[in-house]
């Protein structure tokens, strides 16, 4: 294969779309977000993720598995987790079964905010994506975003 095959661009093209598709999406949504509550995309993300946990078998996530769910590394996360610390949105406390191990647990005021801006965050996602699927290079992507099922 040369740099200039057919196949590498038609790939290239269809990244370059998902990419356009991301990017159209987080900034919509980051605009709402911080618009209504002050919070980032990747502030939301984290609430809901850690806002998931329960106490549980497996239910509390070790801070390589929050950066992954973020899709940040764990230096980033841990500086968020910081700063929504800091704003009484997360609280910090040790692992009661393994005094190294560190939990961070949403605050009731950070749950509180989760759940008014969880209607924000739907709302724009969806028009995000109807945007978007307007787009006829996009409206595939789109597609396939809506009947994408995670598993649980």
């Amino acid at each position: 294969m040369t740099a200039t095959d057919p196949a590498l661009t038609a790939l290239a093209q269809s990244w370059c779309a998902l990419s356009l598709l991301h990017g159209k999406i987080e900034a919509h949504v980051e605009r709402a977000l911080q618009a209504k509550h002050g919070l980032s995309v990747r502030e939301y993300s984290l609430l809901d993720v850690l806002n998931r946990q329960h106490d549980g078998e497996g239910g509390h996530l070790q801070m390589k598995q929050v950066a992954d769910a973020v899709v940040l590394s764990q230096s980033a996360t841990t500086r968020l987790v910081t700063r929504l610390e800091e704003r009484g949105l997360l609280a910090r406390y040790l692992c009661p079964t393994d005094r190294r191990g560190i939990y961070t647990d949403v605050s009731e005021a950070g749950a509180t905010l989760l759940d008014e801006a969880r209607p924000t965050n739907d709302g724009a996602l969806r028009e995000a994506l109807d945007e978007a699927a307007r787009n006829p290079e996009l409206a595939p992507l789109v597609k396939a975003v809506e009947t994408l099922r995670v598993p649980a």
